[in-house]
């Protein structure tokens, strides 16, 4: 490998990815592996954490998996600690973890609505505040967020979830502007609309065969004319976490197929 490919090489660095055992940060943690890093997760109970295992096993992969409420600071402390302790330097943060209530907002509860903010956006400031005085420390740290296409726009039923991850794009930007003289970087990822099972139930076919209506409006709405996968994700994460994005901090990379760039087809006489 010469000097330039080394930049991106993740070679000896531990790697903790909130919310890891499937989907996205299944599919993040995974390309951290291959580029070299000691992956560490969690998920919210022992069913979750163990599936993720099996996972990452049948690729090959020695993930170090553990529950954590990422809401609870008592919980999120004791992980980091022992990572610290006994993994490794937490040298990648990934704040992934992460829900959705599709809901109305005039029929959404204020209890409903916490429950998203408390996930989607406290739960990325606990972990991170935790995290970043280690980081502070060794003058280095790297944190990427998962944001959302929710993150600069709205749409019907997701009020919380595009509150929190609004949010989410501000505290990026926050922590870039807090911490960067530390040579810790903090960038978003702002996923388009990716296949997983968070989102499966918009893709259902119809009882009549078609396509799900939303399905059809986001294919006709992305220049890709496709959803993304997870897999799309992989190189832009790789790239926030390595010593190649060194002098990008504060940013939200969208990989979206082309969407946020998009004003949509001319309808047809």
């Amino acid at each position: 490998m010469d000097e330039f490919m080394k930049k991106f090489s993740l070679e000896g660095k531990v790697a903790f990815v909130t919310g890891a055992s499937y989907g996205i940060g299944f599919a993040l943690a995974t390309a951290f592996a291959k580029a070299g890093a000691t992956i560490v997760f969690n998920d919210i109970n022992q069913e979750l954490v163990d599936k993720g295992l099996r996972a990452y096993e049948e690729l090959g992969i020695k993930a170090h998996g553990y529950v954590c409420d990422v809401t609870n600071e008592q919980e999120v402390n004791a992980l980091v600690a022992e990572l610290e302790k006994n993994v490794g330097p937490v040298d990648i943060l990934v704040n992934n973890a992460g829900i959705i209530k599709r809901i109305p907002m005039h029929e959404m509860s204020a209890e409903q609505f916490r429950q998203v903010i408390d996930v989607d956006l406290n739960g990325p400031l606990i972990v991170s505040k935790t995290v970043i005085p280690y980081m502070m420390k060794r003058n280095r740290g790297k944190i990427i967020n998962i944001c959302s296409m929710m993150s600069e726009f709205g749409r019907e039923t997701v009020s919380a979830y595009a509150a929190a991850k609004g949010g989410l794009k501000m505290l990026t930007r926050n922590i870039a502007s807090e911490y960067g003289e530390y040579n810790i970087q903090c960038n978003g990822i702002g996923p388009g609309y990716i296949a997983t099972p968070q989102t499966a139930p918009l893709r259902e076919i119809q009882p009549d065969g078609s396509r799900h209506p939303f399905d059809q409006f986001i294919v006709a709405k992305t220049p890709a004319a496709r959803w993304g996968t997870p897999e799309d994700l992989q190189g832009a994460a790789v790239f926030l976490a390595s010593e190649a994005s060194d002098f990008v901090n504060g940013q939200v990379l969208y990989v979206d197929g082309g969407i946020a760039a998009y004003i949509g087809k001319q309808p047809k006489a």
